[in-house]
């Protein structure tokens, strides 16, 4: 340990030497902040103090998240109302992540009119998104058992609690192993295993049905060769037995004797209450009103079929359109923040992609992580200097060079998650450690920087606090504490202060730009 921390007081020693002989401000591409994000902390404190919503508005949108609307509550100012708003949503998890989005763009403004339009109406229109997403992913994980349910009676293998229970793969697997799979299933079964998640959905939901429509055809010709009529009556029970697996039905030996018109009628009969809107029932009744017997067998041969890829892609499409509009709220959240070009970034980057991109994109964690981002100097002879942890030196904050060659340490060392700021200050944010989760960029009282666990205290939420101080065009931001008036975050020495040691020289002579830039360990 000595030999580690000897060697790390060696680095920062020699990042120190010469480096602040004057403070450089060059001219530097960086990420320019919203204009709401540039006042300082004690303007941004200033317009967030106030009250303008009422107690029942307020209790509204408390009931959203299920926070308890306490008198000490009801008497928060705006933004901090909307910031224990936040902290519920959070701790809700992808069902109110559309709330916890729009939460965090409305803390990203010091405006209070944005802190009263979110109270009052930001919250419900959020939470109905978040509503609906929830009722997708419920309709999705019924039509996800139903499907397994429908391969299961249309291959044959008895409907089982158990089957229906596993998961996608194992459920394949359970098939492709069952007697009645015939050698198509059994062959469709193991191409669909050595795909992707969305290969086993498509095997599940049509691939088992139509591998075991091939396998009957295979049948039926060797049939025919010996009876042909024989082999229009097994084509005839295979297509209503098909059919009916449609609307989740086993067909009794009755139902499969009826003629066609009165089997369609049965059919309808038994499906469900929600199916009574589905393209399948839709085009089941247009078949019944026609009087021409060859509409009602194209329903049971091929239009029930259709009828049911119609339902599916239109279910598929409207979670999709959903998740894309919650994307681009997240994307228009992190870009007005001005501290996420990653989180923009990576939203942009699924948007632009298929639907499965945008749904990996909506997990939680992948968002988590995409809110890294490394602090750069500004100054082109400051460029690869980033603002790091130091472990054995108990986590005091240096810079220092480093590069996508570093060690894996060290480029978690200078990367950093953008979080909303812990001390519920509107247009200010707080530096999580990538290498130390739960540790974020704290001011001490004798102003030096480190990394410090948050531990539930305002004075340490207070200390760990930044906000933007100040956005000038082509050369980058300052970074203000928010615990220390005036206290810019700088490099003194190599090591980080905010505003330098107490007894310094004035604030203005150590102003110092910052870039945004991409995550060393992304």
């Amino acid at each position: 340990m000595a030999k580690k921390c000897l060697t790390s007081a060696r680095v920062r020693s020699i990042v120190g030497r010469g480096i602040f002989a004057s403070v450089a401000i060059a001219a530097v591409t960086g990420v320019a902040l919203p204009e709401t994000a540039v006042a300082g902390p004690s303007q941004a404190v200033a317009e967030a103090d106030g009250i303008g919503t009422t107690e029942a508005q307020r209790v509204d949108a408390a009931a959203v998240v299920h926070l308890d609307p306490t008198p000490d509550v009801l008497l928060l100012s705006d933004y901090d109302f909307i910031h224990a708003l936040w902290q519920k949503a959070r701790d809700g998890g992808e069902k109110l992540e559309a709330v916890r989005t729009a939460a965090e763009q409305a803390m990203a403004s010091t405006s209070a009119d944005a802190h009263v339009l979110f109270i009052t109406t930001g919250i419900h229109q959020a939470y109905e998104i978040d509503k609906q997403r929830e009722k997708d992913r419920a309709d999705a994980d019924r039509a996800a058992r139903l499907a397994k349910s429908q391969a299961l009676m249309a291959v044959g293998i008895p409907n089982n609690p158990d089957l229906l229970a596993l998961s996608d793969d194992n459920f394949i697997r359970a098939v492709m192993k069952h007697d009645a799979a015939g050698p198509e299933v059994k062959a469709a079964a193991a191409l669909a295993l050595a795909g992707s998640p969305a290969a086993w959905r498509e095997f599940i939901t049509n691939g088992a049905r139509e591998a075991h429509q091939r396998d009957v055809a295979n049948e039926l010709k060797e049939l025919e060769k010996k009876s042909r009529e024989e082999a229009e009556h097994r084509r005839e029970l295979a297509a209503r037995t098909d059919t009916a697996a449609l609307f989740h039905l086993t067909p009794s030996a009755a139902m499969l004797n009826l003629g066609d018109d009165n089997f369609i009628r049965e059919l309808l009969r038994g499906s469900s209450e929600d199916m009574r809107s589905s393209e399948l029932y839709l085009a089941g009744q247009r078949a019944l009103l026609s009087s021409d017997p060859a509409d009602w067998k194209q329903f049971i041969h091929t239009g029930a079929e259709q009828a049911y890829k119609r339902d599916d892609e239109i279910r598929r499409q409207k979670i999709a359109d959903n998740n894309r509009r919650l994307a681009l709220r997240i994307q228009a959240a992190a870009e007005s923040s001005g501290v996420n070009p990653g989180l923009a970034a990576a939203a942009k980057a699924a948007l632009a992609g298929s639907d499965e991109d945008v749904a990996r994109f909506l997990r939680e964690d992948s968002q988590y992580r995409a809110k890294r981002q490394s602090l750069q100097m500004a100054g082109p002879e400051m460029a690869g200097w980033y603002i790091r942890q130091s472990s054995p030196d108990g986590g005091a904050a240096f810079v220092a060079p480093a590069n996508e060659k570093s060690k894996q340490a060290d480029r978690e060392d200078a990367t950093w998650v953008i979080v909303p700021a812990l001390a519920n200050q509107p247009g200010c944010f707080s530096f999580e450690s990538v290498r130390k989760a739960g540790y974020y960029l704290t001011v001490q009282p004798d102003r030096r920087v480190r990394i410090s666990p948050e531990d539930g205290s305002a004075e340490s939420r207070r200390r760990a606090t930044w906000c933007a101080g100040g956005n000038v065009p082509g050369l980058g931001v300052t970074i203000q504490s928010a615990s220390q008036p005036g206290g810019g975050l700088q490099s003194v020495r190599g090591e980080l202060y905010a505003n330098g040691p107490a007894n310094s020289v004035k604030a203005a002579a150590w102003q110092q730009f910052w870039r945004i830039s991409p995550p060393l360990a992304p």
